[in-house]
């Protein structure tokens, strides 16, 4: 779990858990105002301090460490403005890189990837990454915030950016209040105006399954904005524990399932509910990404 520690509001310094950064004495990010510096991370899993053996895992866990950095400080992958790639075998890099453009192939950041030796030699991989908070889909004088639901007014923001892009699953208010008490949910703003939404159930199961959904009002899409709701809700998913994620579109909303297909899901399952006509789609993100 990422904490905080003391700090002045406009510089902060954020830590993960791993003993590296108690033993050696840095944090695995620092907010500087709307800058993000997040340090070197490697492919360990925090929690157990285990790593896997295998390049590509530990790339995916690499991101997962720095989504879960980013979503602390306030931000997501979308704000990224810079990467460096740092790895012993220089042919390890490319079979990463189906990893790596899943995550920043929308953002397109300065990138650099050095041949250098790690700390570790089990240490197949290591990624920083600078961010900037705030930049994504904003307009002159507007930035994008995402803010948790707290609160009826909140809630009923949610409701409808909901049943605008669900109609056929439109929630009553007693129905959006329930799911605050039982999922996450957050709403997506450019300066004051209500752009967005997003819902992440957690883990549940023996697979520890996490739901992450990102919906975005018609006349904002285009602009970051969903890739922006999805990266934030993945990361938080992450840090629940997730050990899959799926999604769940509309099937008529075509843009919704090729936002999902974009981001490497694939399609579960397609049902109708009881009593319903309307066809819905379960999808699985295909492999771990950050």
């Amino acid at each position: 779990m990422i904490r905080r520690q003391g700090a002045p509001p406009v510089r902060r310094a954020i830590v993960s858990g791993s003993t590296f950064e108690e033993r050696i004495g840095y944090a695995r990010a620092v907010v500087d105002g709307d800058r993000v510096h997040v340090s070197g991370t490697t492919g360990f899993d925090y929690a157990s301090m285990t790593i896997s053996d295998d390049v590509v895992e530990q790339a995916e866990q690499c991101l997962h460490n720095i989504g879960a950095a980013l979503a602390e400080a306030g931000c997501t992958f979308a704000d990224v403005v810079r990467v460096r790639y740092l790895l012993p075998a220089r042919e390890d890099f490319e079979p990463c890189w189906p990893v790596l453009r899943r995550t920043f192939g929308r953002v397109r950041p300065a990138a650099t990837m050095a041949v250098c030796g790690l700390a570790d030699e089990r240490m197949r991989i290591e990624i920083e990454v600078d961010a900037r908070r705030g930049t994504v889909g904003a307009g002159p004088g507007s930035a994008l915030r995402i803010e948790t639901v707290a609160g009826d007014a909140m809630v009923e923001e949610w409701r409808h950016v909901h049943n605008v892009i669900v109609p056929p699953a439109a929630m009553t208010p007693d129905e959006a209040r329930e799911r605050v008490g039982r999922n996450r949910l957050a709403n997506a703003y450019l300066g004051d105006v209500l752009v967005g939404c997003s819902t992440v159930r957690p883990p549940g199961g023996e697979e520890r399954v996490a739901t992450v959904i990102a919906r975005t009002l018609p006349a904002y899409r285009g602009r970051g904005i969903g890739t922006a709701l999805y990266e934030e809700g993945l990361a938080h998913a992450r840090v629940l524990g997730a050990g899959a994620v799926e999604t769940v579109v509309l099937a008529a909303n075509a843009d919704g399932l090729r936002f999902a297909g974009a981001r490497g899901f694939v399609e579960k399952e397609r049902y109708v509910l009881d009593g319903e006509h309307d066809e819905w789609v379960d999808l699985r993100l295909a492999a771990r990404s950050a």
